[in-house]
């Protein structure tokens, strides 16, 4: 049976209540009033069941890794994945056909967002601890470009169609970059940091996790301005939504709340609630499969869980497989089945890449 230590991650979090709250209620007064609620959460996770849907086809070390790690990215041609070592200061390269860790670029600043750019056949870097984007030879690792942001780069998404990158950073916006010649060209505001975000390129709308705000955010790319906002009530769970999946054909969006746990279904067209699924705490990564309707939810609390969509209001959950605790960086790669999980180093466990093979 699975445990997280839901104590340490209310503690964890106080300092962030304190701050997001100060403006609106005394922190006091909010943690007097949601300790309860936490008081008498399960802290229990539940058994692992499902296993047959991830098939464990190898696992890559990354010697000398240490601390957080965050994102992760693919590239197909090559077979080699990237590893955003951000407590590390470092990307790290690792072979998938062959199993190895092959190259660490450092000299990085809290790397955050990273993606491969086949047109270019580049690496993309976004730098947390100071703001900047690197651009990367993808196998000379020599650093081609660098794009300043105001600071705190964070995740990142690219349009292989419109060749663009765009970038959360700071205290509230998403930069657009060009991903051919390495420049700025559009800004998106928000009102706080953004967390995941998910870009909707046939409806010309970004939705945002806002959660410094308690709120996602929907921007119309056309228009350059935010159209709606779906906010988190001030004295009400969940709140933290920091991860972020999106179905385009049913119109729904995924989104994953810390606090407590729980996996929000949204209609993407008025910002209904559709469902509600209990998933492990400190989830950080949601994708939705396409080809098998599933969503898959890594989270930090020591599991990845599945759930099957069986029309666009109808979800069950289908799998809870064990994981190291910590580890809630992950990545789907439909078009090799392929499911990655990153674990972070902890104890006299050295971090390493998981990869799995998705069983329809």
């Amino acid at each position: 049976m699975a445990y997280y230590n839901l104590s340490w991650y209310y503690f964890s979090h106080i300092p962030v209540f304190l701050m997001r709250l100060k403006t609106k209620i005394p922190g006091f007064l909010f943690i007097w009033i949601s300790f309860p609620l936490l008081l008498f959460t399960n802290c229990k996770g539940q058994e692992s069941f499902g296993t047959r849907y991830l098939e464990l086809q190898k696992t890559i070390a990354l010697p000398g890794v240490k601390g957080r790690i965050d994102h992760l990215a693919i590239n197909l041609k090559d077979q080699t994945a990237y590893i955003a070592a951000l407590g590390n200061n470092t990307v790290e390269v690792a072979d998938l056909k062959n199993g190895k860790d092959i190259y660490s670029i450092k000299g990085l600043h809290e790397p955050q967002g990273v993606g491969y750019i086949p047109q270019t056949q580049e690496l993309f870097v976004a730098n947390g601890g100071n703001g900047e984007c690197y651009f990367y030879n993808a196998h000379t690792y020599e650093k081609t470009a660098t794009v300043r942001l105001p600071s705190d780069a964070d995740d990142m998404s690219y349009n292989s169609l419109a060749h663009k990158i765009y970038v959360g950073y700071g205290g509230g916006g998403i930069a657009v970059i060009d991903a051919i010649s390495h420049e700025k060209v559009a800004d998106y505001p928000l009102p706080a940091h953004p967390e995941r975000f998910q870009i909707d390129a046939g409806n010309h709308r970004i939705y945002v996790n806002v959660p410094d705000a308690d709120r996602i955010d929907v921007i119309d790319m056309g228009k350059n301005k935010i159209v709606d906002v779906w906010k988190n009530a001030l004295l009400s769970l969940p709140k933290f939504n920091f991860p972020m999946a999106l179905d385009t054909v049913h119109n729904r969006l995924f989104v994953g709340y810390r606090l407590p746990p729980k996996l929000i279904i949204l209609d993407t067209r008025s910002g209904k609630k559709i469902a509600s699924l209990n998933i492990a705490g400190n989830s950080d990564d949601i994708y939705y499969d396409y080809q098998t309707n599933r969503i898959y939810v890594s989270s930090g609390g020591g599991s990845i869980s599945i759930f099957a969509q069986k029309d666009a209001d109808t979800y069950r959950k289908i799998a809870n497989i064990l994981t190291r605790n910590g580890a809630r960086t992950s990545l789907l790669v439909p078009e090799w089945h392929l499911y990655l999980l990153a674990e972070r180093t902890t104890g006299n466990k050295q971090a390493r890449l998981l990869v799995y093979k998705t069983i329809h």
